[in-house]
């Protein structure tokens, strides 16, 4: 009985402890990886990483000498030789540590036995880059965090850079029009496309820089945002009279070019290779850049005048993509399907769109749109997108590499707020003025004036 009571009294705070770590593992993954998992997997690695390389496939035949060495001073085993490891450096999402490879092996190698090691060292992913040649660094993942999207305190972001997303090895997802200029995001309803918008806004808000709005949903998703937009058009007859515009401030921007490098006047656009960076900065024009919601409003006809006005958009769009970047001019176009069926030029204007984001969509064949072109191994991974995560997504590039990223919840109200308070960066085109959009004041509040009452008198 006395053997009873004290095992009682062991195990119940035994049984608190385990169902605190649980409870912490579920509801605060970070706090639990910082207190149990970080030191769980680097004893782990510390004391499996010679036999899990081996296992991997990872070793290489020691040396000569090296064999020669220790069958002089020891009566051991020779066994193949791992990687060197480097030092193991914790963070509050993983751990890292770099790699140098043996002769023979390759980047590609550790890379294929990422699940691997996944398994053997009990961590969420293990994600392999290239340092330089012969040194890559493993970037182990601790738990999921794209469950609870948390971006990092510190993310080094320059001019023309947003971080608006974090990537699936807690790395911060930054679009950087310097690098991808033009960028087709693609979604279904309520599959976080708005989410991304909002971060992107509300990152260039801040910045010297003209944001330019096409919303032919009646402008419900740009018009929160329009004390910060130079220019917003809100039908097709409106984004018909911008388009034009923005055509003639490049074609003006490449004569800024050509007159400041000596180039003859008559020197066609397209065979200037230089771009508006190279000019002073004292003369260089405000990079503008261009949003397009719902893309497909503007292919979408009814009668021949339509059409006409749908082919005419839609080149200046193609021009603007092709042409656009060496002028300080981007792209961000966004909708729920952009192909073939949508008419003539949507798919050379896809083409030119450098960026890819696909968020979850309604048939696979969506996903193509978007990824199939540039990372066909992509596609299957937007398509087992779960409704309940909004703001997951795919996103690669033309370089056929891709990731999961997942934007952080921005409310509307913060966003429209962000813009409201830079509204004073908003840069002076005049060619943009007649397009800009009206800006409804607040109203300030105004106590009412206290009565006091008149003293009785008798």
């Amino acid at each position: 009985m006395a053997d009873l009571t004290t095992l009682l009294e062991v195990g119940g705070p035994v049984a608190a402890l385990g169902g605190g770590a649980a409870y912490a593992r579920a509801k605060h993954p970070g706090a639990y990886w910082s207190t149990v998992g970080l030191p769980i997997s680097t004893a782990r690695l510390l004391s499996s990483y010679g036999s899990v390389m081996e296992a991997c496939g990872l070793t290489v035949a020691p040396s000569r000498l090296r064999m020669l060495a220790v069958k002089a001073t020891t009566r051991r085993e020779v066994r193949p030789v791992p990687p060197r490891r480097g030092i193991i450096r914790p963070t509050s999402t993983g751990l890292r540590l770099r790699l140098r490879l043996a002769p023979g092996q390759e980047p590609a190698d550790v890379a294929a036995s990422a699940e691997r090691l996944r398994h053997a060292w009990g961590v969420h992913a293990v994600y392999v880059t290239t340092v330089k040649p012969g040194v890559v660094e493993l970037r182990l993942v601790g738990f999921d965090v794209l469950r609870r999207v948390r971006m990092p305190r510190k993310v080094d972001a320059g001019f023309l850079q947003v971080p608006v997303a974090l990537r699936e090895d807690a790395m911060p997802f930054i679009r950087d029009y310097r690098t991808v200029p033009h960028q087709l995001t693609l979604g279904a309803t309520l599959s976080g496309k708005s989410m991304y918008l909002r971060h992107l806004i509300a990152g260039l808000a801040s910045q010297s820089v003209a944001l330019v709005g096409i919303d032919c949903k009646r402008g419900v998703e740009l018009a929160p945002f329009a004390s910060r937009l130079s220019a917003l058009a809100t039908e097709p007859d409106q984004a018909a009279e911008l388009l034009p515009v923005l055509v003639k401030e490049m074609e003006d921007r490449y004569d800024l070019i050509k007159a400041r490098q000596g180039i003859a006047p008559d020197t066609p656009a397209e065979e200037i290779t230089s771009d508006f960076w190279g000019l002073p900065e004292s003369e260089r024009p405000v990079p503008i850049v261009l949003f397009v919601d719902e893309v497909a409003e503007l292919f979408l006809v009814a009668t021949r005048k339509d059409e006409e006005r749908r082919d005419e958009m839609v080149t200046q769009l193609i021009r603007l993509a092709q042409l656009g970047r060496a002028a300080g001019i981007y792209l961000e176009v966004r909708g729920q399907r952009f192909g073939a069926e949508l008419g003539k030029g949507a798919t050379m204007l896809r083409a030119q769109l450098t960026g890819r984001v696909c968020h979850r969509v309604n048939d696979e064949a969506s996903a193509k749109m978007a990824l199939g072109d540039i990372a066909p191994e992509a596609v299957s991974a937007a398509c087992a997108i779960a409704p309940e995560r909004p703001g997951l997504a795919v996103v690669g590039d033309t370089s056929g590499g891709w990731s999961r990223i997942r934007t952080p919840y921005l409310s509307l109200g913060d966003a429209a707020e962000t813009c409201r308070e830079s509204a004073h960066l908003v840069p002076d085109l005049p060619v943009l003025k007649p397009f800009q959009p009206e800006v409804t004041v607040r109203p300030v509040e105004s106590q009412a004036p206290v009565i006091e009452p008149r003293p009785a008198t008798g």
